[in-house]
């Protein structure tokens, strides 16, 4: 692995720490808001992305690279509405996308097979984040602005459960 891959791929960690921590934003908002549904998903969505600097932290550690943490910087955010963390959500995952897809670009313009097998599994992630965040932007542009629809959209999301990522290192 060159220094170059293995810089982003320690940036990344920091990053997906970075997203725990927006998330956690998010959830603050929606548990503020009475939707403890939203909150959960968020809650969840947080566990998701610490497992994920986890996984490079480890993968780092398995080919004898020290990992730099840096500071975490505080979400800047104004979530003044129930659609503005669903919106800002979409635009992050597209951002984490990004990165991958440039530490994806770097290993494979080294050759670095290795790392480019770790980083399938999280483009194929990055799909999935991308299109989870985009249908609750889409529910929530169809049930809520209706009390019930509200109310079942929220009871959905209180149902989901965290599931730590299967992926071998």
């Amino acid at each position: 692995m060159t220094d170059k891959v293995a810089k982003l791929i320690n940036e990344q960690i920091n990053k997906e720490f970075y997203s725990a921590y927006l998330y956690l934003e998010f959830s603050n908002y929606y548990a503020d808001a009475g939707l403890d549904g939203f909150e959960n998903w968020y809650k969840i969505q947080a566990q998701e992305e610490r497992d994920h600097a986890l996984l490079f932290y480890q993968y780092l550690h398995n080919n004898d690279i020290k990992v730099t943490f840096e500071a975490i910087d505080k979400p800047d955010c104004d979530l003044k509405n129930n659609m503005d963390p669903l919106k800002a959500g979409l635009k992050h995952e597209q951002y984490v996308t990004s990165l991958i897809n440039n530490i994806y670009a770097e290993a494979f313009k080294d050759q670095d097979f290795r790392t480019m097998q770790l980083l399938d599994w999280f483009v194929k992630e990055q799909g999935e984040e991308e299109k989870n965040a985009s249908d609750m932007i889409t529910k929530m542009e169809l049930y809520g602005t209706d009390a019930k629809g509200l109310y079942m959209l929220n009871n959905e999301l209180k149902a989901r459960t965290y599931a730590a990522p299967s992926l071998t290192l």
